[in-house]
């Protein structure tokens, strides 16, 4: 049975349509192969960095204003903070001064305590001079007084200056006078002492009264 032209038309037609659709599919099924295997794997791709929040700049700053303490506390701290420094101060120096005053009441209570022996000793002493006839006893008992009195001065870091025959010094003798000599050796030197000085622990507490040959 023989076809028509119009039946080979058709035909040719339908098999160019078909090539043209088989080509379109294989090309379609290269790119999708090929961007398979270039694309790696979703493990293998780098992971973009997420974005944190930010915070805007006004709310950060409130933040940090409420958790600061402002100025009109920082002020309130520091006034009392030095309101108790200032009490602290004040006790402590009423503290020292009640302890000074009673240093300056006892200041010489050894001193004075220790000095009641000898003066149990010139009360004796001074009994014996009215009723006692022995001079020389009464003259021994206040020798020996005397040499109690000097020791326990001795104790206490008084000592005499030696002042006579020495040449005259201001800063240990207290001229009262001056007398002309005729021993050359004596000019400029104390001849005669009217009151004896005395240093307590090499400081002159009393300067003797001296009469300087010239």
């Amino acid at each position: 049975m023989k076809r028509t032209k119009e039946e080979k038309k058709h035909a040719a037609e339908s098999n160019v349509l078909n090539g043209a659709k088989n080509g379109v599919n294989a090309e379609a099924e290269n790119m999708t192969e090929s961007q398979n295997t270039d694309m790696p794997p979703a493990e293998a791709m780098p992971q973009q960095p997420t974005m944190e929040a930010e915070v805007p700049e006004g709310e950060a700053e409130k933040e940090e204003a409420k958790t600061s303490p402002s100025t009109e506390e920082q002020l309130a701290a520091l006034q009392d903070k030095y309101i108790r420094l200032a009490a602290d101060f004040d006790n402590y120096r009423k503290r020292m001064l009640k302890e000074r005053m009673e240093l300056i009441k006892t200041a010489g209570e050894d001193v004075l305590v220790s000095f009641l022996p000898i003066l149990d000793d010139v009360e004796r002493a001074m009994k014996s001079i009215r009723e006692s006839q022995d001079l020389e006893a009464v003259k021994t008992g206040v020798e020996l007084i005397y040499s109690k009195l000097k020791d326990f001065l001795t104790q206490k870091g008084i000592k005499e200056i030696d002042a006579l025959n020495q040449p005259f010094n201001t800063d240990f003798h207290e001229a009262i006078t001056q007398i002309p000599v005729d021993d050359q050796d004596k000019k400029g030197k104390v001849v005669d002492v009217v009151q004896k000085g005395y240093t307590l622990h090499d400081k002159v507490v009393r300067f003797p009264k001296v009469v300087v040959g010239e």
